[in-house]
C-alpha cells in the first residue's frame, strides 16, 4: 500500500500577527528556521518508505506562494486543490480521498498540517510506521502527542485498549480543552495525550465513515470537484458547491464517531506554533532565557521573544515580553497574553485597515512589490519582476504611473508599442494607456513605480490578458 501525504494548507495564523498575515500566513513564513514551515513539513517526510509525491490542499489566494515554495525545495506536488473558501479540515480531507481512492483504491493518506513544527523526525517516521500497521488493518489514527505540561490549550485524547503488533490504542474518548485542574490530572493520569491534528486513514475507510456520518459533507465534496477545473498546474475546486459544503473538523465530522479510531502515542517534539510564545518555547535561548532573531540589541533583558524584520529593535531591563517588528508594525505584549494577539487582527478588520492582511511588501506570481511612501494623490513603489516573468496585458482607470529601472531590464508595451529600457532609464504611462512590465532577462528586474491619480486602489486593473489567469 501506498502512503499518500496530504498537506492541509489553509490556516491563517492569526496569533503570529503581525509577521502572520492573511496573503502571507504562518505556514508561508521561516520561522523556525530558513525554511518556511509548508517546506519543513514536505521535507520531513523524506525517509518514509513507499511514500508518494505530497498532495496539497490550500487557500486558492495562496496559490502561486504554495508552487513557488515547493519547486524551491525541488518538491513535484501529486496535485495542489484549491479551496475557494475555508471549512475547516473534513472537507478538504475528504477532497483528498476522493482524489486518492479514483488513483489508488487501497491509498493510505496521511493528513499533516502545513503549520507544525518537528523537532525529532526520527520519533516522527517511527510514529508514522506504528500508525501504519494499524491503519493497514483498517483503523483511523491519530497521533497523540505525550504531553510535559497541564497545556488548557489543545484537546486530549485518552488511550484505550491496545492494538495487535503495535504501539496503537484504541481511542477510548477525545477531550475539549481543558481547564487548569483537569489538564493536571490528564498530565498526571499518563494516559491522556495533547491532540495532535496529524491523520492516518486508509482512504476508502474514511471516506465510508464519513459517508455515513456526514453524507451531505461527501456530496458537496462530490460536486466541488466534478465542477471543478484545472487552472495551469492547479486544480479548483467549483465555489458554490464547496460554499454549500458544511464547515467542520475530522475530529467532529468522524473521529468522536467511529468504532475504528486509534491513538499512536509520540514524542517527537512537536508544536503547532499556535503563538508567539510557542515560538519561544521551541526557539535556542540565551543565558537569560531569551529568543532573538534579526538586528537585536539586548540588555538585562531576560525569558522574552524579540524579533526584529526591517530595523533594529533594543530592549532594555524588560522580561517576559513578546517584541515583534515589521516594516509597518510593532507588537509589544506579555508573554502570558500571546493568545490575545488575535484580538489585534480583529480591530484591524473592524476598522477595515488593511495591516491584517497584507505586509508592505506584497508576493505576486511574476515577484514582488512593496510601498515605500503614499501620500494625497501619490505612491511610490519598488517592483521586482522575476527572470522570464511577465505582469498582465493591464489599463488603469484613475491613474498614471512613472517607472525607473534600477537594475535588469525591462520590455514595456504602451498601446502595442514595445521598448526595451535598462538601468537608470524611465517611462511614463498615461492614464487609461495599455500596457505591460516584463522582465525579458536573466536576472531579477527591480524598478520604481511613482503613481500619481484620484484613487490609487490594486482595484484598478483591467486586465485584458494574463498568463496566470488572474480575473
Amino acid at each position: 500500500m501506498t502512503l499518500y501525504p496530504v498537506i492541509l494548507s489553509g490556516g491563517s495564523g492569526t496569533r503570529l500577527w503581525p509577521l502572520s498575515r492573511a496573503a502571507l500566513p504562518k505556514q508561508l513564513l521561516p520561522l523556525a528556521s530558513e525554511l518556511t514551515l509548508v517546506q519543513e513539513t514536505v521535507l520531513r517526510l523524506d525517509g518514509l518508505p513507499d511514500v508518494a509525491a505530497p498532495l496539497i490542499v490550500c487557500n486558492d489566494e495562496h496559490r502561486f506562494l504554495i508552487a513557488e515554495q515547493m519547486r524551491g525545495i525541488g518538491v513535484a506536488p501529486l496535485g495542489i486543490y484549491l479551496e475557494p473558501v475555508g471549512r475547516n479540515t473534513a472537507p478538504a480531507a475528504a477532497v483528498a480521498a476522493l482524489v486518492l481512492t479514483r488513483r489508488d483504491p487501497e491509498a493510505l493518506m496521511l493528513l499533516l498540517p502545513a503549520d507544525h513544527l518537528i523537532k525529532d523526525v526520527t520519533a516522527f517516521h517511527a510514529a508514522v510506521g506504528e500508525g501504519l500497521k494499524a491503519a493497514r488493518s483498517g483503523h483511523l489514527v491519530t497521533f497523540g502527542i505525550v504531553p510535559d505540561t497541564p497545556h488548557t490549550g489543545y484537546g486530549y485524547i485518552q488511550q484505550g485498549e491496545a492494538l495487535a503488533e503495535t504501539t496503537a490504542r484504541r481511542v477510548a474518548r477525545f477531550v475539549e480543552k481543558p481547564d487548569r485542574a483537569s489538564a493536571e490530572a490528564f498530565l498526571a493520569s499518563g494516559d491522556h495525550y495533547w491532540n495532535s491534528g496529524m491523520f492516518l486513514f486508509p482512504a476508502q475507510r474514511f471516506l465510508d465513515e464519513l459517508r455515513g456520518l456526514r453524507p451531505e459533507l461527501v456530496n458537496a465534496c462530490e460536486q466541488a470537484l466534478e465542477r471543478g477545473r484545472q487552472d495551469l498546474d492547479f486544480h479548483r475546486l467549483d465555489r458554490a458547491a464547496f460554499e454549500a459544503c458544511p464547515a467542520d473538523s475530522i475530529d467532529y465530522a468522524v473521529m468522536e464517531h467511529t468504532r475504528h479510531a486509534a491513538v499512536v502515542p509520540a514524542d517527537m517534539g512537536w508544536n503547532d506554533i499556535g503563538a508567539w510564545s510557542a515560538l519561544w518555547e521551541v526557539a535556542a535561548k540565551d543565558a537569560g532565557g531569551n529568543a532573538s532573531r534579526g538586528d537585536v540589541y539586548l540588555d538585562g533583558v531576560r525569558d522574552s521573544y524579540v524579533r526584529a524584520e526591517s530595523r533594529m529593535v533594543a530592549a532594555i531591563g524588560v522580561s517576559d515580553l513578546l517584541i515583534v517588528e515589521t516594516a509597518d508594525a510593532v507588537l509589544v505584549a506579555d508573554k502570558s497574553r500571546a493568545q490575545d494577539v488575535k484580538k489585534v487582527v480583529e480591530h484591524l478588520k473592524t476598522h477595515n485597515r488593511s495591516e491584517h492582511e497584507f505586509h508592505t511588501r506584497v508576493y505576486r506570481p511574476w515577484g514582488w512589490y512593496e510601498g515605500i511612501d503614499a501620500g494625497e494623490r501619490f505612491q511610490v513603489k519598488r517592483i521586482m519582476v522575476k527572470p522570464g516573468e511577465k505582469l498582465s496585458l493591464q489599463m488603469h482607470h484613475h491613474r498614471a504611473e512613472h517607472w525607473i529601472v534600477v537594475s535588469g531590464t525591462a520590455r514595456v508595451t504602451r498601446d502595442g508599442h514595445e521598448e526595451l529600457l535598462t538601468e537608470n532609464q524611465s517611462t511614463y504611462i498615461p492614464l487609461g494607456t495599455t500596457h505591460r512590465l516584463e522582465n525579458p532577462g536573466r536576472i531579477p528586474l527591480h524598478m520604481i513605480e511613482v503613481q500619481s491619480g484620484a484613487y490609487l486602489g490594486e482595484d484598478d486593473i483591467v486586465r485584458f490578458e494574463d498568463v496566470y489567469r488572474r480575473s
